[in-house]
């Protein structure tokens, strides 16, 4: 492949010590990596670091963990270090509903993000493709011969879209005549909360995806047996559809820092982590690499440490737990048109709930350091509050101030992130022992992270679990899939709820993944858009994306 002699994403390449053969170049701000760098001798000298940016309980503009997962690797990188990203890819559900796009912001962002936040390389298409691609081959199987036997009423496989589509979640297909297949009820969910996404982001490399799609559970047969991906065939045909977007992504931040920008899985009804290829490709080619886990600590770093660092046998130096005054105050009990208002009565009542985070940290046998997002409504009396309370509970506290100033806002932050990294640690814990029943897992979940007084499980979700025994699926960890907003499953109750209840609905199997789903409350996989969308502000002028 004939390269140009300079781009911005060859430059940030060289920074890692890679070479134009090992890119396959989207222009010339965008690349994929060919994992086989990894089999390569690590370039440089030392043990690297890993750095989780997780947050409190969010509110519907987010607290910032990719703007402060990106403040930090530019503040790094200032300060003389060798620091690299793996954050996650954007879906265009929320590009287009209710969040916007997710490249992060201001100073602290990874670019081209008008790029990155629609298509990009195309991973999330490649993913819906081959996610889709098994759908029709089982509905197929059905409408042909049906060797296998499959019960229509027992596929467990939906299909996908990468759009937030309300009107897709339940659906009836093969409606027509006989010529048009099987009719059944099934539904759609969102590309993010696919399996296929989740098992390409675990994977090791091509040959554990490929042992993780042969083992999918799709359906059972009217005999109750089970039946994968792989009695299906359609293993080779869904690798042949995911070979690129196994590569992990590789762009940079507005001040140069490479960044790979891989998978997209959401944590409320996901495991909410990058790429396990990307992770290990940043800590094989610098010396921090910094990744972020979505929502807040509760989900996506529950997931984090019991699934995806299980799953790959890596651990953290340092978890960072970002914050906001904002935040704080709307769990104070403060409206959300008056939290611009300075009040640091209200930021020292919501307290509690970055208390209860802070301790789930300690759950995992780690040491957070806090990162205060800083926000221009905040005032130095709200700030000199948080830190008061960060003193008091012996938590490194560093206000961060990079969407307004970049890297040289969030040196405070990496001096902390450093400090923090040079004390004695030990291996993280994990929340509970694979070995221990699903239905103790669930319960350990709900009581240590959330901080719940007890779990019910209805006649469903007990049914799932038997069946789950029965299969011999018990030993896999728990997904939790629960609202982002509360600490509970109610997304009303903010703060820190108490002598509540987690009600679980239901229990998927996700073998190909290498995990149980367990939904909880009113969760949802396919989102709907809000009344008035992010896509109203979006639009095309003379070639360039505005609204973004």
């Amino acid at each position: 492949m004939a390269h140009p002699k300079t781009s911005p994403i060859l430059e940030t390449a060289a920074r890692l010590g890679l070479a134009p053969d090992d890119l396959f170049l989207f222009g010339g701000e965008m690349a994929k990596v060919d994992p086989a760098v990894l089999c390569r001798p690590r370039p440089r000298p030392g043990a690297p670091r890993l750095v989780l940016v997780s947050a409190i309980t969010p509110t519907a503009a987010g607290e910032g963990k990719t703007t402060t997962s990106i403040g930090l690797v530019q503040a790094l990188t200032r300060l003389g270090e060798s620091a690299c990203l793996s954050l996650r890819e954007p879906s265009l559900g929320p590009v287009f509903g209710m969040k916007g796009g997710g490249t992060g912001g201001g100073k602290s962002e990874v670019v081209p993000a008008d790029r990155i936040n629609l298509h990009f390389t195309g991973d999330f298409h490649a993913i819906t493709a081959a996610h889709n691609l098994l759908a029709a081959m089982v509905d197929n199987h059905v409408f042909q011969d049906n060797d296998l036997r499959i019960d229509p009423r027992r596929v467990l496989w939906k299909r996908v879209l990468d759009m937030n589509d309300r009107a897709l979640r339940d659906v009836v297909i093969g409606l027509g005549g006989s010529k048009q297949g099987v009719p059944r009820e099934t539904g759609f969910d969102i590309t993010a909360a696919s399996e296929v996404m989740a098992m390409l982001c675990l994977a090791e490399d091509e040959a554990d995806l490929r042992t993780r799609i042969d083992r999918t559970l799709v359906a059972f047969t009217y005999d109750g047996e089970p039946v994968t991906a792989g009695r299906l065939k359609a293993t080779g045909a869904m690798m042949a559809l995911l070979r690129d977007a196994l590569w992990p992504n590789l762009v940079r931040t507005t001040e140069g820092a490479p960044a790979f920008v891989h998978g997209g899985p959401f944590a409320n009804i996901a495991h909410g982590c990058s790429s396990v290829i990307a992770t290990r490709m940043a800590l094989h080619l610098s010396d921090w690499a910094v990744t972020e886990a979505g929502f807040g600590f509760d989900l996506g770093a529950e997931k984090f440490f019991d699934i995806k660092l299980r799953t790959a046998g890596l651990d953290t130096a340092v978890v960072v737990l970002v914050a906001t005054i904002r935040a704080l105050k709307s769990h104070g009990g403060v409206k959300p048109a008056d939290l611009g208002t300075p009040d640091p009565s209200a930021v020292v009542r919501g307290f509690p709930n970055m208390e209860k985070h802070l301790e789930s940290v300690r759950q995992f046998c780690e040491v957070p350091v806090i990162a205060l997002n800083l926000f221009p409504t905040d005032t130095e009396e709200e700030i000199a509050v948080v830190r008061r309370r960060a003193e008091e509970l012996g938590v490194p506290c560093a206000a961060s101030a990079h969407f307004a100033r970049g890297g040289e806002g969030a040196v405070e932050l990496a001096r902390a992130v450093m400090a923090n990294a040079e004390r004695e640690s030990r291996p993280f814990c994990p929340l509970y022992p694979l070995s221990a029943p699903a239905k103790e897992k669930i319960e350990t979940v709900a009581r240590k992270m959330y901080g719940a007084k007890s779990v019910y499980f209805t006649k469903d979700a007990e049914r799932d679990l038997r069946e789950v025994a029965k299969l011999g699926y018990g030993g896999l960890p728990v997904c939790m899939a629960k609202t982002q907003s509360s600490l509970s499953d109610d997304p009303r109750r903010r703060g820190r709820p108490e002598d509540f209840e987690i009600t679980v609905e239901e229990v998927q199997v996700n073998a190909g993944a290498g995990f149980l789903v367990v939904l909880t409350g009113e969760i949802i996989r396919m989102p709907g858009l809000p009344k008035v969308s992010r896509a109203e502000e979006i639009d095309l002028a003379s070639g360039r994306i505005t609204g973004l």
